[in-house]
């Protein structure tokens, strides 16, 4: 599953789709003709699986692809722990939250003991896209504005209403006359005081939304700023932009959809990296490892007006199977030390992907936290411009040589490196060895 942010940052400097099978020519025509022209493939060649397991999927062909992207299934690829939670609840009992069932309020209560005790509240979605619009429309409940801050690329997702915040979406769809962009905090391009100018483009844009007569609702950001090429230091550089967005009646809003679940290896949340309490987390894409479930959690306060006087009820989320595989998701971060493998392993990835800087001028910075790393490929160190050509070249000679990564930033420049959070050290190898070679030929 990728987000439409994500494709497009592959596909959109790819001339077409070369050197295609009949079968697979075929497939691609009758999913033009059945499903239309809105969806989109990833890869100058696309690929068709049929099978995945851990670290891998297997194409018709039976060739293994080392997924080095795919953060849906962040605990890997059928998980056995997750498909017996799942295979066992749906034998069973799949009904919606309109009935009493234990398995949702076990899944409250462990995820609400992963934050801070102000947050008291979980509600359901079905995706992440879901879970920040419904956060939208508490923020504008509870504060009686509707003006929203986000950063230049930033990706919340495909609703009406969040669509209209989510830039990465590309020109065609436009922002929202309440909608506020500031800078990405990138300390490569801007240099180490990020807390400051970021505090000081939040304000501009909050004094911006209040000279057009907007009441500020929210700032909510990716707390990794994936979608802007994955941002993640220095941590602490939120706090004065969430102690400004309050201070002028507004709420924060961390977006947990891609930073969370540990993938960061020293925290749950990426936001926990910054040492502030959001007013609402939003969660969703690895939550239920492959089944569809996102939401939020939430201060009684910030919520209490919204649930008084709107009833909230969506069908699908929150059935008892969906929150079985989240359950059982929590379960197997607990038990596999699925965090600490990622600070590990991600340090090692960070570590060996930064030495090849040393044979390949073109990568210009190495950053990341945990399982989450940001190469960016510049045609020039000097003048850091960023060379979105070359990272196109990369990202399908990878695809060819049996390994999947994206690409994010405003530039499409920064390779997206999101492996499972099972992955290890001697994956790391293979992925660091296949690189080289793609970048030395790119």
């Amino acid at each position: 599953m990728t987000s439409t942010a994500d494709i497009a940052s592959v596909n959109a400097f790819i001339p077409g789709q070369a050197d295609l099978a009949e079968e697979e020519a075929q497939l691609i025509a009758k999913r033009d003709r059945l499903l239309g022209p809105a969806y989109r493939l990833m890869y100058q060649k696309p690929l068709h699986f049929v099978r995945g397991e851990g670290v891998w999927l297997y194409d018709t062909a039976g060739r293994a692809y080392l997924d080095v992207y795919n953060n849906v299934v962040s605990l890997g690829h059928c998980h056995p722990a997750v498909v017996a939670a799942m295979t066992k609840q749906i034998a069973m009992l799949c009904t919606n939250t309109r009935y009493l069932h234990e398995t949702i309020l076990e899944l409250a209560e462990r995820l609400l003991a992963t934050v801070s005790d102000e947050l008291s509240h979980m509600m359901l979605t079905c995706s992440g896209s879901e879970a920040n619009d419904l956060a939208y429309r508490i923020a504008k409940t509870w504060t009686g504005g509707t003006g929203i801050i986000i950063t230049e690329t930033a990706y919340h997702g495909i609703t009406d209403a969040v669509s209209q915040f989510s830039p990465t979406l590309g020109t065609s769809v436009n922002l929202g006359v309440h909608v506020r962009t500031v800078p990405a905090p990138s300390v490569y391009h801007a240099g180490p005081n990020i807390g400051e100018l970021f505090t000081r483009n939040v304000e501009a844009a909050i004094g911006d939304l209040k000279r057009h007569g907007i009441q500020p609702a929210a700032l909510i950001v990716d707390s990794l700023f994936t979608s802007d090429g994955i941002l993640p230091d220095e941590p602490g550089f939120l706090q004065g932009a969430v102690a400004a967005i309050r201070a002028a009646g507004g709420i924060f809003i961390a977006d947990e959809v891609q930073p969370g679940f540990g993938r960061t290896g020293s925290h749950m949340w990426g936001f926990q990296r910054h040492d502030v309490v959001p007013d609402i987390v939003t969660l969703g894409k690895p939550m239920g490892n492959g089944q569809p479930i996102a939401g939020l959690l939430t201060r009684h306060d910030v919520v209490q007006e919204f649930g008084r006087n709107t009833r909230y009820f969506n069908t699908f989320a929150g059935n008892t199977v969906s929150c079985a595989a989240a359950v059982a998701v929590l379960d197997v971060i607990e038990r596999d030390g699925v965090m600490e493998n990622a600070r590990k392993v991600g340090g090692y990835l960070r570590e060996q992907v930064g030495a090849l800087a040393v044979r390949h001028e073109c990568l210009g910075d190495v950053r990341g936290a945990g399982l989450f790393v940001g190469a960016e490929i510049v045609a020039d160190r000097e003048t850091r411009a960023p060379d979105r050509a070359r990272t196109a070249r990369v990202v399908n000679a990878m695809r060819e040589n049996g390994v999947l990564i994206s690409a994010c930033g405003a530039n499409h420049n920064i390779l997206k490196i999101r492996p499972p959070l099972i992955f290890t050290e001697t994956n790391v190898d293979l992925f660091v060895d296949v690189l080289d070679k793609a970048l030395t030929s790119a």
